[in-house]
């Protein structure tokens, strides 16, 4: 796979934490499938001139040695530079990072609110790779705002010893949606007008690390009233497993101390020596806590709890290649069933009760580094992974077996994003939404129960050169600089939390 880490400068990032929600600093989207919206604005920053003149003047640096013939292609291109701005009015218009042109030194890319229902950017000291939600006690389908969540996250500080765990609670997080509709507004009580003009709510409950983490993991189990169980896999090959159980009970418990032996690990697997790795998962059917890890020379290790202790089997489960394991996933029904993805362009089938430990089918799924899978959690034979090359795809598991191992075939696949797929994860509360990340900065959405010979969108294409180019199943483009990871909010339909360099956002979409 394509490098993870993300190029820093510890120059570029401040030590404050800070939750913002300015429009000017919130970052852009792209477009939604549904009628006119424009989702992402292009704004070229170069002034209007208050003169008018009957002929248009252009303007070239005046250069005596310069070539004739690069001066004529100089002007040729900032004439069809100006011509695609006559084309947007006001300088504005549908912009897809795929398919426009680069955005110029001036230019920068805005938001907007009009697509958004909530949309929240929070700065953090350090750029974090991995991230995941910690389930709370204010119910499910919650859809008023304000809204709140709990979440953990880790960070890749330019010095390993200022690394940190971070459990953070944001509370108060308002609609950022354009109402057109002035009378609902109106209609609104005096108090949800209240809590709208107050300002979002972070607080932080840090505990040190010792090296950046690159994947991080909350057990499907976890009651952040009780037992928090969170995994994480760090760059010297150690797994440490925390409770964080007593940082989310400070956050709902005024006067509450956390214990110091909280902000330690209560167990470290070192099975994998100093070997990296970024494959890591927690079983959703073993409720004392199991886990698998994979790591960068190929082997899986299963650890359980037994009573009160931790227990990791010494055999690891290997295919020998020595290719580095990228993901793994359990299976959502079968509780001995896994599926690993690795650098060898393989998805293989594992069963945890085999004493070879060895897969049991294994299927070519890409030419080149599988980086991420997501097994369904509704329809349990579906699994969508994403490769090197910005190909992503669904495979029908119920197709997968030794015979036709070699010529299986996803039963979608989209060739979209022009950078490696960073992350993939189904929609926890619909099984046709899919939400993809990947190195070309973007978060796509995907609705995979679109049809593309719908009338409506034989329509909408035929009116909209842009749309010609796109797959009718693209729901929405969310614009995240360096985007690493991307999870779905299983208590709020439709949200999500992407971590990238410019820190953690959390955004609902009309879309969804």
């Amino acid at each position: 796979m394509s490098k993870r880490t993300i190029d820093q400068d510890e120059d570029d990032y401040s030590r404050n934490v800070s939750a913002k929600t300015n429009e000017s600093t919130v970052p852009a989207s792209a477009l939604t499938q549904d009628g006119d919206d424009v989702a992402m604005e292009q704004d070229d920053g170069q002034f209007s001139d208050d003169f008018e003149s009957d002929d248009e003047i252009i303007e070239v640096d005046d250069d005596e040695d310069e070539d004739p013939e690069n001066r004529t292609e100089k002007v040729e291109k900032m004439i069809a530079q100006d011509l695609e701005q006559e084309e947007a009015p006001n300088g504005k218009g549908l912009y897809l990072p795929h398919l426009s042109r680069p955005l110029g030194p001036d230019e920068v890319l805005e938001a907007d609110p009009t697509v958004y229902e909530m949309l929240h950017n929070v700065n953090v000291p350090w750029p974090c790779l991995t991230l995941d939600i910690i389930p709370d006690s204010l119910g499910s389908e919650r859809r008023n705002y304000p809204q709140s969540l709990l979440m953990t996250t880790a960070t890749q500080a330019s010095k390993k010893k200022e690394n940190e765990l971070m459990v953070l609670s944001l509370s108060n997080l308002t609609k950022t949606l354009v109402n057109e509709d002035k009378e609902d507004d109106e209609d609104e009580d005096d108090e949800d007008n209240e809590d709208n003009d107050k300002d979002p709510v972070m607080e932080n409950e840090n505990i040190p690390l010792r090296d950046t983490t690159n994947r991080l993991k909350v057990s499907p189990f976890a009651n952040s009233s009780k037992e928090v169980l969170t995994a994480t896999m760090s760059e010297n090959g150690e797994v440490y497993i925390f409770d964080l159980g007593p940082q989310s009970k400070a956050f709902s418990t005024p006067g509450y101390k956390i214990p110091k032996t909280a902000k330690r690990p209560i167990h470290t697997i070192k099975s994998h020596g100093n070997v990296e790795g970024y494959a890591l998962d927690w079983s959703p059917s073993i409720q004392t806590g199991a886990l698998l890890t994979g790591d960068c020379s190929g082997q899986i290790y299963f650890t359980q709890r037994h009573t009160s202790k931790w227990v990791t089997d010494k055999q690891p489960f290997t295919v020998s290649n020595n290719k580095s394991i990228e993901d793994i996933q359990w299976s959502r029904t079968e509780g001995t069933v896994f599926a690993s993805a690795g650098c060898d362009g393989y998805i293989r089938i594992w069963d945890t009760r085999s004493k070879k430990h060895k897969p049991a089918i294994s299927v070519k799924a890409s030419n080149t580094d599988v980086n991420v899978i997501s097994w369904s959690d509704k329809l349990g034979y579906l699994l969508a992974s994403g490769d090197d090359n910005g190909v992503w795809g669904v495979w029908d598991l119920r197709q997968f077996s030794p015979d036709t191992a070699n010529s299986v075939q996803p039963v979608a696949q989209y060739d979209f994003h022009k950078g490696a797929i960073t992350s993939i994860s189904f929609n926890p509360l619909d099984e046709s939404i899919v939400a993809v990340a990947s190195e070309d900065n973007t978060v796509t959405l995907w609705d995979l129960s679109v049809e593309a010979d719908d009338e409506e969108i034989k329509q909408q294409a035929a009116e909209t050169k842009e749309l010609q180019q796109i797959p009718p199943q693209l729901l929405f483009v969310h614009w995240q600089k360096e985007v690493k990871d991307v999870k779905w909010h299983k208590q709020i339909p439709g949200a999500l939390v992407s971590t990238g360099t410019d820190g953690l956002n959390i955004w609902k979409t009309i879309s969804v």
